[in-house]
């Protein structure tokens, strides 16, 4: 997502359910091959009939008249992985009645029904997998949280399968990665369904300075679960969307400025940005490695940080994951405890606050809960530099992008259209029809201009903007008044989607922790009109176990989350 103060000098930029103890049967009779050729529909149709033949997620998806009350309800929704795993040790559900019955619900919600376009293709293997896990349970081998869950991943994570991996781009389909990406390894080693790919901002959002975030020619244009004609924020748009309308039970998006705690801001779950080198990026089609993270999206802080402990690791191929500094950690719920805000210093950081009445509201209410909680809020606490560094971290964005895509791109094997940031540029000039129908491509023109990351000005880019996010922002203000965390709003309530203005961010506070690497949580802290408002909790470098521990906590003693009903647009009072 790239960085509002990257064009301006305005901040840049989440029900009680009922549950039945049975799972349902009636779903095993339809034909596994249903899904796996809905998993590569898009792949059979580009080689039949070449691009012009496919077609935008906006036309395969039906119109949205279809409302709360035409849905079915979910057997499991809401449902968490310790829930899940509770009817799994006891008998009462496979792994692959779990994952037929989110096939179900994406066939039912995201293609047809409110037409979410959250997912951009199935896993054909994803049964055949789960019954793997299954097969291993019935002789006791359980890999952890994670056995037979299912988890879908943002298009521009790797999978060496049957699956394709574009960023939402038309010019990267059939260019299949050689390997998965070192994060998809680690899931598949932990036990997790690999079920799909969610739609995104194409090329993370790092495309046109007029996008429409959740927007790919790929994929066509994502809906907020909570307003269809409201905006799903980006990049990791889909993967935001399915976890909140329960399409699955986890997701991984990806995180250069914003991306993965805004769409969980305005969709109503919980997302966590790690600290830069905690997840390794190699197999993840990049944007900027110096703040590019994958991060882990769920329904609640427990999920998302057993989707955490799963994604880190040590990779040989991605050095910062071997930096000094980097906890050796794998087991981070052992920090969660609903009592954690008692004695915790918090700093209420307000120049992020102010953009809208209602947004500031939902704040009070918050820093009130935590502060009953036994928290100690400090507030006001400033970031001194936080206006300081954007376009710096503007300019090592356009540099790092051209070099880092270049290098992508130049791996890609025979299959691949495009092998660089000049090729894609050209692809999208003659497929400008289904690539540029509404927005055009003026960040890459930009990025394809800067010179090599030798340069001068990209090497005094990067160092100020770190410094000044990092040691001089966060760092500074956090030693000044010897604080666990800070916090500020995620995102406003979400805008109309305009496919003719492109965006329209009121606020957010990502910046300070993506510019400078650090870890940013947010957690669903109420609403505006129905509309989910976040609340992000943010710190250190690898201070994410003070910072879940914070955010769980405070999760626990709210409850702000509520499940979407997909209404055409929100009811005003």
């Amino acid at each position: 997502m790239t960085p509002q103060n990257a064009f301006s000098n305005k901040n840049n930029p989440s029900e009680p359910n009922t549950k039945s103890e049975e799972p349902g049967h009636g779903i095993l009779r339809r034909d596994f091959l249903k899904y796996g050729a809905a998993g590569s529909i898009l792949t059979a149709t580009a080689a039949a009939g070449g691009l012009g033949s496919l077609l935008s997620g906006c036309e395969r998806s039906k119109p949205a008249q279809e409302t709360a009350e035409k849905i079915r309800p979910f057997r499991y929704s809401e449902y968490t992985i310790a829930e899940i795993q509770t009817l799994m040790e006891s008998g009462k559900l496979t792994a692959r009645e779990l994952t037929a019955a989110y096939l179900e619900r994406i066939d039912k919600i995201d293609k047809n029904g409110p037409g979410l376009n959250a997912v951009i293709e199935l896993n054909p293997e994803a049964l055949v997998l789960a019954e793997a896990m299954d097969a291993e349970r019935k002789v006791g081998k359980i890999r952890g949280p994670l056995h037979g869950i299912p988890v879908m991943l943002k298009d521009n994570i790797g999978t060496s399968d049957q699956m394709q991996t574009t960023a939402g781009s038309l010019a990267l389909m059939n260019a299949r990665p050689k390997e998965d990406a070192f994060l998809v390894q680690q899931l598949r080693q932990a036990g997790a369904i690999i079920m799909g790919k969610t739609n995104l901002s194409e090329w993370a959002n790092f495309r046109d300075s007029l996008s429409s975030s959740g927007w790919s020619g790929r994929g066509g244009q994502t809906k907020n679960p909570y307003a269809l004609n409201r905006n799903p924020c980006g990049s990791s748009s889909g993967s935001a969307v399915a976890v909140a309308a329960n399409l699955t039970m986890l997701a991984v998006g990806t995180e250069t400025n914003g991306s993965v705690v805004c769409p969980s801001g305005v969709n109503g779950v919980v997302g966590i940005k790690p600290t830069l080198g905690l997840v390794s990026r190699s197999g993840v089609v990049p944007l900027a490695h110096s703040q590019d993270t994958a991060g882990p999206m769920g329904r609640t802080v427990k999920d998302a940080t057993h989707l955490l402990e799963a994604m880190v690791g040590v990779d040989p191929r991605d050095a910062v994951t071997k930096q000094k500094e980097r906890k050796q950690l794998n087991d981070y719920a052992k920090f969660l405890s609903s009592d954690s805000l008692s004695g915790a210093r918090i700093g209420v950081v307000r120049q992020y606050f102010g953009f809208h009445p209602r947004v500031d509201a939902v704040m009070e209410r918050a820093i009130e809960d935590m502060s009953q909680a036994g928290a100690v809020i400090v507030d006001p606490v400033e970031i001194k530099t936080y206006s300081d560094f954007g376009a710096a971290s503007f300019q090592v964005l356009l540099y790092e992008f051209k070099a880092d895509l270049n290098q992508y791109l130049s791996g890609l094997g025979k299959n691949a259209e495009i092998h660089s940031l000049e090729e894609l540029i050209a692809f999208n000039k003659a497929h400008a029809d289904r690539e540029m129908p509404f927005f055009g491509q003026d960040l890459l023109e930009m990025a394809q201009e800067k010179g090599p990351l030798a340069s001068k000005e990209y090497k005094d880019a990067r160092k100020k903007a770190q410094r000044l996010a990092g040691p001089e922002g966060i760092d500074a203000a956090m030693e000044k008044h010897n604080l666990d965390a800070l916090i500020a709003p995620t995102n406003g309530p979400t805008w109309l989607t305009d496919h003719v203005n492109g965006d329209h961010f009121l606020g957010g506070s990502s910046s300070p922790a993506a510019v400078a690497g650090y870890p940013n949580i947010t957690v669903p802290a109420g609403d505006v009109f129905g509309l989910p408002i976040g609340i992000s909790f943010f710190g250190r470098a690898f201070s994410e176990p003070i910072l879940l521990r914070i955010a769980y906590s405070y999760e626990q003693n709210s409850r702000k989350r509520i499940a979407p009903n997909f209404p055409a647009s929100i009811t005003m009072p």
